[in-house]
């Protein structure tokens, strides 16, 4: 097995949309071994292709929140079919957005339709905190990082630090 690097913002790759899952090969098989390793490893609850380095349309997630080894489960070409009501994700987190947290609006229902690992059908409705873990993977696949959901003033403080960051690194 093998720990893939997670892409952080600001990363373009993050910001690009996945490519739907044609054939569910050999390659698709290791790429889903690898994240799942990458996630636990992180640790993480949940992780997209996209977020190492993958425009696969893949997403990988622990069904047990706050469990290290909850059931891994697996989605391809997932969307969310509908979503409804409101719901405050609170000190929301991320894996490509390090040392940063916080509250997002979620849709507090969603139905999501995917495939399993095996290219079976898969129909997903729920609530809580699965229902955040979906909307946050997916949107990763559509591009989309959870601090693009907050509000214009946290989103571009967070990215001053960043910058900050990076030029202090360079000076070292």
């Amino acid at each position: 097995m093998a720990i893939l690097k997670i892409l952080t913002y600001p990363d373009t790759f993050l910001k690009q949309k996945a490519k739907p899952v044609k054939e569910n090969d050999s390659s698709v098989q290791k790429l889903i071994d690898y994240m799942a390793e990458t996630m636990y490893d992180a640790p993480g609850t949940g992780l997209a292709a996209i977020q190492v380095g993958s425009d696969k349309s893949i997403i990988v997630y622990n069904d047990l929140p706050g469990e290290e080894e909850g059931e891994l489960k697996v989605l391809i070409n997932p969307v969310i079919v509908s979503s409804s009501g409101e719901t405050l994700s609170e000190q929301e987190g991320c894996l490509s957005v390090p040392e940063y947290r916080e509250d997002v609006k979620r849709a507090q229902y969603v139905h999501v339709e995917g495939l399993d690992r095996d290219g079976k059908p898969v129909t997903i409705k729920t609530d809580e905190f699965l229902a955040i873990v979906l909307q946050h993977e997916i949107d990763h696949l559509n591009g989309i990082l959870f601090i693009d959901r907050i509000s214009k003033l946290k989103r571009n403080l967070y990215k001053k630090k960043v910058i900050k960051n990076k030029n202090r690194q360079g000076k070292d």
